[in-house]
């Protein structure tokens, strides 16, 4: 009887990727945030333009934008997909060199438009205002951070893919197609081009792209985010597999019809406002389906919410994602829109989006990574129940 030399393969995570992630998310969230804050300041205090045009209204609103929507929320995304997708997939990254160059080249990108932004240096469409030297820098950047999941999915150990995973590659691949058809430019210097498209064609892409910005950018990656941190967090598996497949494939359909309702009573032809008014108001279904998927999840363990922060954080991030993708689908209703457009409404509706969701899914997720990562318990329960409460 012959025995066999056996092996234990070993392998090892790179958290190093996720610490440097996560704390550039909470770097440029205090920034994003303070300018966000002097933002609103102005609105009631001019004065505090300084007198600079590099501080104006008109430049440093949209540097607050960019800096929580790409900043903030595009660097937890990454510390997300980087220590979820090893996990699911058990094994290591695909490349460590491709996740630093990932890293090092989306801070230079976000450097980038902190520094033209203040400089009047704009394409002025709406979270797509970098000029085109940065725009070919963000594709490539993405596809290097896509060369590196799907390098990782390949050379994967587990053979299911689980439906976060789902959601990351359609982040990927519709971030991608979206970023680039609506950067397509003519450059007339260094720093100047013109779009590609005119009037109302313009307008139409580019908010074929705006909206689809907010949804594969600040909701299909937090939904995988979502489907991994919740269960992990409670202990207990998502509530319903079937449920979150049938949310997965119902909101990429419907969400990329939905731009047009920012163009209602416009030069846009009718049909194609109808058209966006009636697939916004179906995305209600899959919407509230995944939120009700994530709180269910917590059915029979409600208690340990009262005990944990990460879920305190995570559930009014779920709720969030409720209440705004219930405001959104309203806001686009014509009668509705009629009186809500141009007020504080519309504002606040971002908001609830922009910090309710990915702002409070962000901090449970990093409340989740940080002793993890640095095997290390939290320094204050207190000050995180405290910072919970604030907003």
């Amino acid at each position: 009887m012959s025995t066999e030399n056996t092996q234990v393969e070993k392998f090892s995570y790179d958290n190093n990727i996720v610490r440097l992630f996560a704390n550039a998310t909470i770097l440029w969230g205090v920034v994003g945030m303070l300018v966000g804050l002097l933002v609103a300041f102005q609105l009631i205090f001019p004065v505090l333009n300084l007198n600079l045009e590099y501080t104006a209204f008109g430049r440093i609103r949209p540097l607050h934008t960019n800096a929580v929507i790409f900043a903030f929320v595009g660097n937890g995304i990454f510390a997300g997909v980087y220590y979820s997708l090893q996990r699911l997939l058990k094994t290591r990254m695909y490349s460590d060199l491709l996740g630093k160059i990932n890293f090092w080249g989306w801070q230079l990108i976000i450097v980038s438009a902190a520094i033209t932004l203040p400089l009047g240096l704009t394409t002025s469409k709406e979270y797509a205002e970098l000029e085109w030297p940065i725009d070919i820098a963000i594709a490539l950047i993405w596809v290097v951070f896509g060369w590196n999941m799907f390098g990782t999915i390949l050379k994967r150990r587990e053979r299911h893919l689980y439906v976060a995973i789902w959601f990351y590659i359609a982040t990927f691949v519709t971030v991608a197609v979206l970023h680039i058809v609506n950067s397509f430019e003519l450059p007339v210097s260094l720093f100047k081009s013109y779009s590609w498209y005119a009037g109302v064609q313009d307008a139409l892409v580019q908010w074929w792209y705006g909206h689809n910005a907010v949804a594969f950018f600040l909701t299909t990656p937090y939904l995988g985010l979502m489907y991994y941190f919740i269960p992990k967090a409670v202990n207990r598996p998502v509530f319903s597999y079937r449920l979150s497949i049938i949310h997965f494939w119902a909101l990429i359909f419907l969400y990329i019809w939905a731009g047009p309702h920012h163009l209602l009573y416009t030069a846009l032809p009718d049909w194609a406002q109808s058209l966006g008014v009636v697939f916004s108001v179906m995305l209600i279904a899959p919407s509230w389906g995944g939120m009700i998927n994530g709180l269910l999840t917590l059915r029979g363990a409600w208690d340990k919410v009262r005990d944990s922060a990460v879920l305190k954080f995570l559930v009014v991030a779920v709720t969030a994602y409720g209440m705004s993708t219930f405001e959104g689908p309203m806001l686009s209703l014509k009668n509705v829109n009629a009186i809500a457009h141009f007020t504080d409404w519309i504002v606040a509706h971002v908001h609830v989006g922009a910090l309710g969701w990915n702002g409070f899914l962000t901090f449970g997720m990093l409340y989740y990574l940080f002793p993890k990562l640095y095997k290390t318990q939290i320094f204050s329960p207190k000050l995180t129940s405290t910072s919970g409460s604030a907003p």
